[in-house]
């Protein structure tokens, strides 16, 4: 049996109308279901219903209803289908036509408008538009669920076995009031980790506020830390608040605590130590309660060896270290991520991207990463806004740097991986340094063609059958010969 281009039900009064859309309809692939009045079609999606969820047909997908109707008119059917089922979007038609009438309706759940007389084929645009929408939403509910499955704290994505190992640890340590310190390369995402941690504890009803200590001047950051008097200096014409008691009852989340001065260091162990704070100019101390993150990119045990860091500071900070490892460490995260900003730049751009081919998440794959997540974050918003197609294809990622061998090895062994995955990471390295080109490739890996694409096939980088591909290249190898 044919997959159907969609489950929709038609509602109208009128029956030579609904036989009409319904025949036309199924013509084009829809499966269709009619109903002679909307109280009719809300029976329908009962629990024991032709429609109800869970029933061959109770995946419906839209629904096409007349406005003018006796018993219960479209609006009104509209609003009572968002109340049990809010993802069936629902294109009204009337043929009296008003801006009123058509605001009345978008705002009470109806996803479309169209006006009495049209032509089937401007329905069937407006239907098709209908369950993009519809496709979208069950493509983000499914994306929820693959979350929920990997991470339970929001904006924090990841199933290899390093984030689950942080996971894990984020959530034994989140009802805790002990500080936090979170080491990583920039863009590994520290700060969603800190607000993971804040926001599974019993903090989160409080405020998590955060403070980059790179992004403000040292002359200003204590002050931007504990507040100042008024008058304590030139152009403070008022008291001010400091971070840290804007943060009362919460957490605080010092980023690029590294980069402090030692001066302002010794001050914020003090407040660490007493649980007090004074403002700049004010001879009165505030009790604080706050939970302190901090995190850095830096080795701070080597800034305390020179002296660039508070030995004192560093073990108060460091209760709890959590260590985020790079994301060319974790690269089984990379798909997960990368759909996770597909769907979210999609949405936003409002673009038709739906997803990936098998060759740009190769790519994805195959990357370096220098920036992390971030970057990554960057790269995916780019091919959303840049392609042309329903795919991301590898054509619209950009190409990565040329990478040294000596910089493979050495990022390709830091996370000692298995003798397998060291050889797909090997062979894509190969196959990007060769264009692709399959007869030069096995020749520097001393395997056959055949091999070569037996070991792309595993490792997903290509999805024809190794026979068709290399009968292909045989066959290309003739004609240029």
């Amino acid at each position: 049996m044919n997959q159907t281009k969609g489950n929709i039900a038609i509602i109208d009064d009128d029956h030579e109308m609904r036989q009409l859309v319904s025949e036309y309809l199924r013509s084009r692939g829809y499966e269709t279901h009619s109903f002679a009045s909307a109280k009719e079609t809300l029976h329908a999606l009962e629990s024991d219903g032709i429609l109800a969820s869970g029933t061959p047909h109770g995946d419906l997908d839209a629904v096409i209803s007349d406005i003018r109707m006796p018993e219960m008119d479209g609006i009104e059917f509209a609003k009572e289908l968002k109340k049990i089922r809010p993802e069936i979007p629902v294109v009204l038609i009337t043929a009296f036509g008003s801006v009123e009438t058509a605001i009345e309706a978008m705002r009470n759940g109806a996803f479309h408008y169209i006006i009495k007389p049209f032509k089937l084929t401007d329905l069937e645009v407006n239907l098709e538009r209908a369950l993009e929408f519809r496709k979208l939403q069950k493509d983000n509910t499914a994306l929820r669920h693959e979350l929920k499955k990997t991470w339970s704290y929001s904006n924090v994505i990841g199933k290899s076995e390093g984030m689950r190992s942080i996971f894990d640890l984020v959530s034994r340590i989140s009802g805790a009031t002990s500080n936090v310190l979170i080491t990583g390369e920039s863009g590994t995402g520290k700060e969603m980790v800190a607000k993971a941690i804040h926001e599974s504890g019993p903090r989160a009803g409080k405020p998590f506020v955060a403070i980059n200590c790179t992004a403000i001047p040292e002359n200003l950051l204590e002050s931007e830390l504990f507040g100042h008097a008024k008058g304590s200096f030139t152009g403070a014409i008022q008291r001010k608040r400091g971070l840290f008691e804007e943060a009362n009852g919460g957490t605080i989340f010092l980023d690029e605590i590294g980069d402090m001065n030692v001066l302002l260091q010794s001050k914020l162990l003090r407040v660490i130590q007493e649980r007090k704070i004074r403002a700049v100019g004010d001879n009165n101390a505030i009790d604080v309660n706050v939970r302190v993150i901090a995190a850095t990119h830096k080795d701070l045990k080597a800034a305390m060896k020179d002296g660039r860091f508070r030995d004192d500071l560093y073990y108060r900070l460091s209760v709890i270290p959590i260590q985020i490892p790079p994301l060319r460490h974790r690269k089984e995260d990379i798909p997960l991520l990368a759909e996770h900003f597909l769907k979210k730049y999609s949405a936003a751009a409002n673009a038709k991207v739906r997803g990936f081919t098998k060759r740009a998440i190769s790519k994805l794959m195959g990357m370096k990463w220098e920036g992390n997540v971030r970057e990554l974050e960057n790269v995916v918003e780019r091919a959303v806004v840049l392609c042309t197609d329903s795919l991301v294809d590898e054509k619209d990622i950009p190409t990565p740097e040329t990478q040294t061998s000596e910089e493979f090895f050495g990022e390709a062994t830091g996370d000692f991986p298995t003798i397998t995955k060291l050889e797909e990471r090997y062979i894509r390295l190969i196959m990007e340094k060769t264009g692709g080109r399959k007869d030069k490739a096995s020749q520097i890996l001393g395997i056959n063609r055949r091999t070569l694409y037996r070991k792309e096939r595993e490792y997903g980088m290509v999805s024809a059958s190794p026979e068709m591909e290399f009968e292909e290249d045989s066959l290309s190898g003739q004609i240029e010969a």
